[in-house]
């Protein structure tokens, strides 16, 4: 079973919650969400806020924590060779309902990816999240998606996040 050691980022002003599936490999080892170097996520981030994003973990941390952006991971221990999702086995989810009821403020989930999604679906439930709005977004993994091939269109389709934090 690998672990996920990586406890949630979020506070009293966190409105939006983005929902990873399980870190990959490299992340772990860094003690990092999106700590694979070519993971879109951060630049993701840096075009929506219209910021540059630092290279130092901590700061980056911060400046999510400054625009109102939490994160946690759906899965808290799985079976997974590799990092790819489509290996993860016998997950296991984080506990939302707790997180829900220690910050009832978070307005969204945001889905990281396929995976992310369904594993909350099945495992924890959409009934959760009753009177917030939550979304399916493609994954900001560098391997292109089905249906979103290039780094702009996955920009365009996060673009829903600035509708939260007020970008």
């Amino acid at each position: 079973m690998i672990e996920n050691i990586l406890p949630p980022v979020v506070d009293e002003k966190t409105k939006v919650l983005i929902v990873g599936s399980m870190p990959g490999m490299q992340s772990l080892e860094k003690q990092q969400y999106y700590g694979h170097p070519r993971n879109h996520f951060w630049s993701i981030i840096g075009q929506l806020i219209d910021e540059p994003v630092p290279q130092d973990y901590d700061q980056r941390i911060d400046l999510l924590r400054k625009c109102k952006i939490g994160l946690w991971d759906a899965i808290e221990r799985c079976e997974r060779v590799g990092s790819l999702d489509s290996n993860i086995k016998n997950e296991i989810p984080n506990d939302f309902a707790a997180l829900f009821r220690q910050y009832p403020q978070i307005e969204a989930v945001l889905f990281n990816g396929g995976k992310a999604h369904d594993v909350f679906k099945k495992k924890v439930g959409f009934s959760l999240l009753a009177g917030r709005n939550y979304y399916k977004m493609p994954s900001t993994s560098p391997i292109p998606g089905r249906n979103i091939k290039t780094f702009e269109q996955k920009v365009e389709a996060w673009r829903i996040l600035q509708s939260y934090i007020g970008g």
